[in-house]
């Protein structure tokens, strides 16, 4: 059996690596006043960041359209018996629910959706081992049962500079994010069942980033081989400083730099920082 193996654009994997690992995309949108630009393909991640500087209103976020992901499948069908696509939280994203209807839709495809429960990079690395055993030979079952393993040891926590962008987009609690902006916290976050919520409310940015490193530090005590990404907001210095501190302690371990492209830095706004990762 041949597996197709696809994502969408909220894992921010580099086009290179995808072609590498011959990862197929479906991009979601952000919609300014101006226009409607898929990620990757109409905006970069630079212009992005560049543009919401001086937009008065918030953009919105729109997900792949039916028809978009069943013309997809219908051509990945040409060539493969089966594919395993991976995607953003169906807490935050209808994108999940649209490729599993889409997939009802077309024929001679077998399609196995998969809801990573949270995003970006941690959700790449969903589709970077599927991409892998798909490569090796294994099937859609063996995939599936690898993801699922893995969802066990997945760890994904964030914070951001400011909490407006998350509670005007629906994503977080209203009451919470007027509290965190009257206090003036820095709230860890973190995803559960599906949905984005408070995992600790720290008083500094400084102290929250600490928080976090400490999570990751203690899993990589214990032992672990663990796979890391640091992700940031339009800050690399920022990721790449945490990468270089976790590296002086556990040289050996998988790092890896990735960022928050337009539809997750719309919410999340410039500044954001994350860290994700599992057991390997």
């Amino acid at each position: 059996m041949k597996v197709a193996v696809m994502t969408d654009s909220t894992a921010y994997i580099p086009r290179d690596i995808r072609k590498q690992h011959n990862i197929h995309m479906v991009p979601l949108s952000v919609v300014f006043e101006d226009g409607s630009f898929r990620e990757e393909m109409d905006i970069s991640t630079e212009t992005f960041y560049q543009k919401i500087k001086t937009t008065k209103s918030l953009p919105k976020t729109s997900q792949p359209s039916i028809g978009y992901v069943t013309e997809k499948l219908e051509e990945l069908a040409k060539d493969y018996d089966a594919v395993i696509s991976v995607h953003l939280s169906s807490g935050i994203s209808g994108t999940y629910q649209t490729v599993a209807s889409a997939g009802r839709m077309v024929e001679g495809i077998k399609v196995y959706a998969f809801d990573s429960e949270l995003s970006c990079m941690p959700q790449g690395f969903y589709a970077l081992e599927a991409a892998e055993m798909a490569e090796q030979g294994k099937s859609p079952e063996e995939i599936l049962e690898r993801l699922h393993e893995m969802k066990q040891s997945m760890r994904a926590y964030f914070m951001v500079d400011d909490l407006t962008n998350l509670q005007r987009g629906g994503r977080l609690n209203g009451a919470q994010a007027i509290v965190g902006s009257l206090l003036q916290v820095k709230p860890v976050l973190h995803f559960v069942d599906k949905v984005i919520v408070p995992f600790e409310k720290i008083r500094t940015r400084k102290k929250a980033i600490a928080r976090i490193m400490g999570m990751v530090e203690e899993d990589a005590a214990q032992g672990n081989e663990l796979r890391i990404v640091f992700i940031h907001g339009n800050n690399e210095e920022a990721a790449l400083e945490l990468q270089e501190e976790f590296r002086e302690r556990y040289p050996e371990m998988d790092t890896s730099i990735s960022y928050f492209g337009p539809v997750i830095g719309t919410h999340l706004g410039q500044g954001a920082i994350g860290v994700g990762w599992y057991k390997k």
